[in-house]
């Protein structure tokens, strides 16, 4: 059974929704798409391929498709959708941790309040300062705000928070996009940040199996499952249109988490006719006094396989790999279909200013797995071909929501979002970039100005670039 609601039909802020996972179902769906037949499998590939959003079932289909011939034939069409839809192009952002007081119990979260190693921190105005200005150094144009749940950290103070990043700049260096990371909140408070100038508001589910979720949320405001699963509901009641949603992978068995996401994403789609801007889709690490032995471990294996799954079942969706995975995991699956990942990370409080050369799980939430610089990451990703992106147009365009799919379903992305990336990667390789890896990106730019086939269109890029090398910035289609 499929459930889906009209917004006509009820206001959530005056009775509860009814919860729209049905566990029951999601198994159910697994169990009569299992050992499925090749030629299904392809059928669904081939899908998928047409730009077609994947139903449940046939998502199914690819995760019973369990054979090394037909796994690295999901592989293979993840990474053709890919090329198809968004190009070359990765977008580049980091996280900014801005407090760590919490009043939730997370079993696998360092923050969680019965943690007393936890060093409990919250940045002020000074340090956020000094925060932005070590990452607009190092290029960075898009952070993602991460926040504990305390009432300290309210929407004021969220909103408050997002303004002052915003109004820090050195050099050429700015803050062009604040995303949120952060608890749920009314839809008041929803209005509240927004007026800031956000622009994603993301909250992970974590579990979409509700008895897991309550095994390990033991107390706090996080542990009521319903308020949670209906937060970005409030959220697009409080016109914000760019979600992210995310599931914690290694708390459940991996095969649930991944449909429950698409019904996450179908049920958005069906009431506010827009689904989430972006899923992610970390797995569980060890953190201050949690050592990681998931009875669900999602092997590498798996993850690769997931990660292609999910970028054939939501061509339109964007897609996050953040650097808890490994350089060599994460390496692997930008060709499957990821279109986001940080770099340069450092989820230590006060960790961009402080450098420590160790992480501090006492100061931070959780393992990272890769801890290369931003150029680093910039110069890996040019060695394999791929445009890094720091690009912000359409947040400023307001092409998000509703209207960003508008934009993006008839294949839009390609053309305008890959020049928009071209001109981010200059700003890049003239403010920070080392020379080697300013060379290597202008090469990279030249071989890629050879695919614009309208010479009119290629005429006004390469005006732009030249504009970029004279110094101005921030240029966009």
């Amino acid at each position: 059974m499929s459930i889906f609601y009209h917004p006509q039909k009820y206001r959530i802020e005056d009775r509860p929704m009814q919860n729209f996972i049905d566990s029951d179902e999601i198994w159910e769906i697994l169990k009569r798409n299992e050992n499925p037949d090749p030629g299904r499998v392809r059928e669904v590939i081939a899908r998928s391929l047409d730009k077609n959003r994947l139903t449940l079932d046939e998502t199914a289909v690819l995760i019973n498709a369990n054979t090394p011939e037909l796994v690295e034939e999901i592989k293979q069409g993840a990474r053709d959708l890919k090329e198809r839809v968004y190009g070359k192009r990765i977008v580049l952002f980091a996280p900014l941790y801005i407090g760590n007081l919490c009043v939730n119990n997370c079993a696998y979260c360092g923050f969680r309040t019965s943690n007393k190693k936890q060093k409990r921190i919250t940045l002020t105005p000074e340090e956020i300062s000094e925060e932005v200005t070590m990452l607009e150094d190092a290029g960075h144009k898009r952070l993602i705000l991460v926040f504990g749940e305390h009432p300290k950290y309210d929407a004021k103070f969220i909103a408050d928070t997002a303004r002052h990043v915003y109004s820090v700049k050195h050099l050429n260096g700015e803050i062009r996009r604040v995303n949120i990371n952060a608890a749920p909140l009314d839809v008041n408070g929803f209005k509240i940040v927004k007026e800031a100038g956000i622009g994603t508001y993301q909250i992970f589910q974590e579990t979409y199996h509700r008895d897991t979720y309550l095994k390990v949320h033991l107390s706090g405001k996080k542990r009521d499952f319903d308020w949670r699963i209906t937060a970005l509901d409030r959220a697009q009641e409080a016109t914000i249109d760019d979600v992210g949603i995310g599931a914690l992978l290694g708390l459940y068995d991996w095969r649930f988490e991944v449909l429950g996401l698409l019904r996450h994403v179908n049920h958005l789609e069906a009431v506010y006719n827009v689904g989430p801007h972006t899923i992610s889709f970390p797995r569980l690490k060890k953190a201050s006094g949690f050592d990681a032995k998931p009875e669900f471990d999602v092997s590498d294996e798996e993850f690769t396989r997931l990660v292609a799954i999910l970028r054939l079942a939501v061509p339109y969706t964007g897609m996050i790999l953040t650097a808890r995975e490994p350089a060599h995991i994460r390496d692997e699956v930008f060709h499957f279909g990821v279109s986001q990942i940080d770099g340069g990370t450092n989820i230590e409080l006060k960790g961009y200013s402080t450098k420590n050369p160790e992480q501090n799980l006492d100061q931070e939430q959780f393992t990272i797995g890769d801890n290369r610089t931003l150029n680093e990451v910039m110069d890996e990703l040019i060695g394999h071909g791929f445009l890094p992106s720091f690009c912000t147009a359409c947040y400023r365009l307001k092409r998000t929501g509703e209207h960003f799919m508008e934009f993006s379903v008839p294949g839009f992305i390609k053309r305008f979002c890959q020049p928009n990336a071209i001109l981010t990667m200059a700003e890049y390789l003239e403010d920070y970039a080392p020379q080697e890896t300013k060379e290597k990106g202008y090469r990279l730019i030249e071989e890629n100005l050879k695919d614009y086939k309208d010479e009119q269109f290629r005429d006004k890029l390469i005006d732009r670039l030249e504009r970029v090398k004279k110094g101005e910035r921030d240029l966009y289609f």
